[in-house]
């Protein structure tokens, strides 16, 4: 018998193993040939999704449960616990209880994230960002699953699966981690035009996000507001940063990844341990089912937006996040969210996204937590109090005594025992559907570019060159020609003039004269139009020994304004002033780094080492070249005369009398993008 082991034994073994999918016809795991694969089993176009598509559920069942033990998507995420307060009443709107009496609180947990990277990643990846929120309510927890961008990449379920595959690394060699700047993702985004919208937010500064302290959120689906009368009218939620939206810049956020890739988590959890709470409002649109048609968009359509111009943002409620986790495992990682989970007076929509969304989370939360009881962890359990009959299973925490686990029962007098809708029993909205069963998408979903091309209408000169920046990066970044040339084909469908611009960054050339016949624009979606405060910004103090006291007193004055001043040095423990004053040191020039800061205040020209010059020159000429402000007093505003900042945009120096004023305004301003860098 010659079962001899050579260099190829094992090669050869798994050679009966492999499968080449190129060129075959799609199959189910069962050998099936499928014939759609882009829609779910729906009645009607624009109905529900139905529960017998054997297709969508075996295709979203093994994505589910592709990841062990991490999430497949947010894997990298932080949390913090809070307290909802409503400002007025929805009870026109909803007898969802927590939304009905002005000053009720009621208890959250969010969890804010990254989507593609995995647990180890940077957090300033260029992406979308989740924002879920678990209410704690008196009728149980809702769960609004939330993202920091309203749109989507596409419109049904079914097409998750394929979305991640294609974002995530490479199947081949699993590069790049936690970037979407590589061939599969724009391939798909090329072949599957509904992206079209959501890649404009994608490339726009929205993706990298200052701080969760500083970024909006967004239900992204349209729901359901059910009142006590029956009625109900459509809805779609927001949160709002009293801090205002802001962003880094692209060669920040690199850096940043590299300095710091905790630096979101850091500051969040940094910001709640000084008292320094987060805070956002929540926001509702309001559409009655009378005019579910009367927009130039499917309301129901995940890549489309409801234009804050044309149904404003009633602000009903805030949150604040006021308390840290006590163990992040214990806490952040296993708490189970799920757009499922609502109370009475929020429903669903026939959004095909949505729809596959209610099944997929259950689903993947089993094989994440292994098994069915993973709401009784002690961060998912809710405040009130549960019964039914579900027994037994991984991870069972609660001891039901008594012999019955069924329903209905004589044993137990028929208990657990339903409750009727009028005694707070949740009852679906009952929506009328006549219609055939079909895989099919309606033609209301079918354009794609209206709203992308709205988006760029609605941007600054600063916020659209970033968007070719990044364009021009990610596909640069393609080894594929063709790749880049399907991209760069459908992007002119948005804006010729903008691809043209890609294509010429690439090295390309665009073929179309196809001229933007969009004009409608949108103001709410430019970030130059939020709230600019100084409040929380970190300010970097470059300091050396030597100092003139006189600075002691001028960040105390900043500190009032609300900023956080750091002393920043050659050296730690402290410097010393002219007259003997001591300041403690907080970072040095090797454990900081200017893009790790709002602004800059030069207030020395040297230190006690050559070095400090040299450190300080470069450290302010990164923070220059970001755009921030830069401020100087003392003989700080003779290394800025060296550097031959003077007088330039941002750049305040030679004016003690007025410097804590005028640097306060400058740090609010964020950046000064009309600067020459």
């Amino acid at each position: 018998m010659d079962n001899k082991v050579n260099e190829n034994s094992k090669n050869e073994q798994l050679e009966q193993f492999r499968a080449v999918d190129k060129d075959k016809a799609m199959t189910t795991n069962h050998g099936l040939k499928v014939s759609e694969d882009e829609f779910s089993l729906k009645a009607g176009d624009r109905g529900p999704t139905l529960m017998e598509d054997f297709h969508f559920r075996e295709k979203m069942t093994h994505f589910d449960h592709e990841r062990i033990p991490e999430r497949i998507v947010h894997a990298r995420g932080y949390g913090a616990h809070g307290v909802f307060e409503v400002y007025e009443s929805m009870k026109p709107y909803t007898k969802a209880k927590f939304l009905q009496t002005p000053g009720s609180k009621t208890p959250v947990f969010v969890r804010f994230s990254t989507v593609a990277g995995s647990r180890g990643s940077g957090e300033l990846a260029r992406d979308a960002r989740g924002f879920s929120t678990k209410f704690y309510t008196e009728e149980g927890n809702y769960d609004l699953v939330a993202n920091n961008i309203p749109v989507f990449f596409i419109q049904d379920a079914i097409k998750f699966p394929d979305l991640v595959h294609a974002m995530k690394p490479e199947p081949h060699n699993e590069m790049p981690q936690a970037a979407t700047a590589h061939d599969t993702f724009w391939d798909f985004i090329a072949n599957n035009q509904e992206s079209a919208h959501m890649i404009m937010w994608a490339m726009s500064d929205r993706a990298i996000p200052r701080s969760y302290r500083m970024m909006e959120g967004f239900g992204v689906h349209t729901f359901r507001f059910v009142n006590e009368e029956g009625k109900a009218h459509f809805v779609k939620f927001h949160w709002k940063p009293l801090l205002g939206t802001h962003s880094v810049v692209w060669d920040e956020a690199q850096k940043i990844n590299g300095k710091d890739p905790d630096f979101h988590r850091r500051d969040l959890y940094e910001a709640i341990e000084k008292g320094d709470y987060p805070e956002y409002e929540f926001g509702v649109q309001i559409i009655s089912e009378e005019d579910e048609f009367a927009f130039d968009f499917d309301i129901l359509d995940p890549t489309k937006i409801w234009p804050e111009e044309d149904v404003p943002v009633k602000r009903i409620g805030k949150m604040t996040l006021n308390r840290n986790v006590d163990n992040v495992f214990a806490e952040t990682e296993q708490v189970a969210f799920h757009p499922g989970n609502v109370v009475p007076g929020i429903d669903f929509t026939n959004d095909p996204l949505l729809q596959g969304r209610l099944f997929s989370y259950t689903d993947t939360q089993l094989i994440r937590l292994g098994g069915p009881n993973f709401h009784e962890l002690p961060i998912n359990r809710p405040v009130c109090p549960f019964h039914n009959n579900q027994r037994d299973g991984y991870g069972r925490q609660t001891i039901n005594v008594g012999q019955v686990s069924y329903h209905k029962n004589s044993l137990a007098n028929n208990t657990p025992a339903p409750v009727s809708e009028a005694e707070g029993g949740y009852a679906h909205y009952q929506e009328k559907i006549d219609a055939r069963k079909v895989r099919a998408r309606s033609e209301s979903f079918k354009d794609h570019f209206t709203q992308a091309t709205m988006f760029w209408n609605s941007m600054s000169k600063p916020e659209k060159e970033h968007i070719i920046e990044a364009f021009s990066f990610e596909l640069g970044k393609c080894v594929e020609k063709s790749v880049r040339t399907q991209a760069l084909e459908m992007i002119a469908n948005i804006d010729l003039e903008m691809a043209s611009k890609v294509a010429e960054n690439l090295g390309m050339v665009i073929q179309g004269t196809a001229e933007n016949k969009v004009t409608k624009s949108s103001p709410a979606l430019s970030q130059l139009n939020t709230v600019m405060k100084p409040d929380t910004r970190k300010i970097a103090i470059l300091v050396g020994d030597g100092f003139d006291e006189e600075l002691l007193s001028f960040m105390e004055a900043l500190k009032a304004k609300g900023t956080l001043p750091m002393v920043v040095s050659d050296h730690h423990g402290s410097v010393t002033g002219a007259n003997g004053a001591s300041l403690p040191v907080d970072h040095t020039f090797l454990t900081a780094d200017s893009v790790l800061f709002d602004a800059v205040y030069v207030a020395s020209n040297d230190g006690t080492t050559p070095a400090f010059k040299k450190n300080a020159m470069l450290f302010v000429q990164e923070a220059f070249t970001h755009y921030k402000p830069i401020g100087s007093t003392f003989s700080g505003d003779e290394l800025l005369e060296e550097m031959g900042l003077v007088g330039q945009i941002g750049v305040l120096a030679n004016d003690k009398v007025h410097f804590v004023d005028d640097f306060i305004n400058a740090v609010a301003a964020h950046r000064f993008w009309d600067r020459a860098v």
